[in-house]
């Protein structure tokens, strides 16, 4: 009988979806492809700018990237990390005038240190460390965000922070970068209760920019809440005693660059009178009043805006402060958790008893950036389409009116 040959046919194995392939992908993965593509997209926006960018106090016309990215503060950085900081202040007019204690010595020594290994150039060596605190930060945002809300939703939010308005300022000669990425660390030992761990980030952090004193008061509320809530949270002895030690080292870590500025020049108030010199063009040599830069910064715009009316800078901060205390008990940001609201609401409140309201606060409002995951939490893709889209153009906003130098009268600094 005869026999009939069979022939199997295997169909070709199919490839995985790009849906699979990305729920393959690991989570740091995503983040660091999200970061370098954001990257591109921030590095043509600013070489635009580079191009059309005239001759300036810190460059000629038309400058390479590495030197428009050194502008402002960043000529700052690069003189502390030469020269250090001076014993001796300089005067204007009887009054402590602007010098180098105003920049923490973090950021500008590690750039020098690097500068003096590599010989490469401090604004080159300055955006890439930048760049490399930048995507550390992008990194602890996600963990951050996972722990309280979902992975899909973790991961926008680290899109809207590699695409954020001010996310330009992560690829020049500045400090945040090194400041977000130490923050964002101690904020995840503090959700984990790792008190002691979380120490050292704070204090490189102190060193790095100002701002940290909020986060004693962080602490301080967090410590209350624990105790407050102890019943249904046990808050152990041993937290106890790690989270007030914690409290405490915060806050003398807070208020350390001060001192350590005090000490060797003398003068027990030389870095915040040397930060009051940045504001005296605007409002004239005046003694630090808590929560009165305020109204008076607003005055300043007001008048320059030609509006009358003395009551309108009151009201207006008034209603900032309504609006933002409603803000942080939406659904949305108390889907934060506790913690990372507590730091906002630390940090905001000392910005209102410190801070003088210029071109700046924008930037200086970065350290808020947890808030970005109550922005990311609706999942209607259009919507995240927009947002992305409107922060984009929110970073063209920022460097034309703040990096972009137009002119001598140029009154907008980053």
């Amino acid at each position: 009988m005869a026999m009939t040959d069979t022939i199997e046919v295997h169909a070709a194995p199919s490839r995985p979806s790009l849906t699979v392939l990305y729920r393959l992908t690991p989570w740091w993965v995503k983040v660091l492809v999200i970061f370098a593509a954001s990257r591109v997209v921030t590095t043509v926006i600013m070489l635009i700018f580079a191009a059309i960018q005239p001759a300036n106090p810190w460059t000629l016309a038309h400058p390479d990237y590495f030197s428009f990215a050194g502008i402002w503060d960043g000529a700052w950085y690069h003189i502390v990390s030469v020269s250090g900081y001076p014993k001796t202040l300089p005067l204007i007019d009887g009054h402590i005038n602007q010098n180098t204690w105003a920049f923490l010595p973090a950021y500008p020594f590690l750039v020098g240190g690097l500068v003096a290994v590599t010989t490469l150039p401090f604004t080159v060596v300055g955006v890439f460390v930048s760049v490399g605190f930048a995507a550390g930060a992008a990194l602890v945002f996600y963990k951050i965000l996972l722990l309280k809300l979902g992975s899909n939703t973790a991961m926008f939010s680290v899109v809207l922070f590699c695409v954020a308005p001010l996310s330009p300022i992560f690829q020049v000669d500045y400090a945040e970068s090194m400041q977000l990425f130490f923050l964002a660390c101690a904020l995840y030992f503090l959700q984990q209760r790792r008190y002691w761990a979380m120490l050292p980030f704070v204090a490189i952090a102190s060193f790095t920019r100002p701002g940290m004193l909020a986060f004693a008061l962080a602490m301080g509320l967090h410590v209350i809440y624990r105790w407050v809530v102890r019943r249904r949270e046990p808050f152990r002895a041993g937290e106890q005693i790690a989270a007030v030690s914690a409290t405490i080292a915060s806050a003398l870590l807070g208020y350390a660059w001060p001192a350590i500025a005090g000490w060797v020049t003398g003068v027990p108030d030389a870095y915040t009178a040397t930060e009051l010199s940045w504001r005296a063009p605007y409002v004239g040599w005046a003694p630090l009043i808590p929560f009165e830069p305020w109204i008076a910064g607003a005055n300043w715009w007001i008048a320059r805006a030609g509006i009358p009316g003395t009551l309108v800078p009151g009201l207006l901060l008034v209603a900032a402060i309504i609006l933002f205390g409603a803000l942080l008990f939406t659904p949305a940001v108390k889907r934060l958790g506790v913690d990372l609201r507590f730091w906002v609401a630390s940090y905001v409140l000392y910005l209102l008893a410190v801070f003088f309201p210029q071109s700046s606060v924008f930037r200086i409002f970065v350290p808020a950036f947890p808030l970005l995951g109550a922005i990311a939490q609706p999942r209607s893709r259009l919507y995240r389409v927009i947002v992305v889209l409107l922060f984009i153009a929110g970073q063209v906003a920022w460097v034309y009116m703040t990096w972009w130098f137009s002119d001598a009268d140029d009154f907008t600094p980053p």
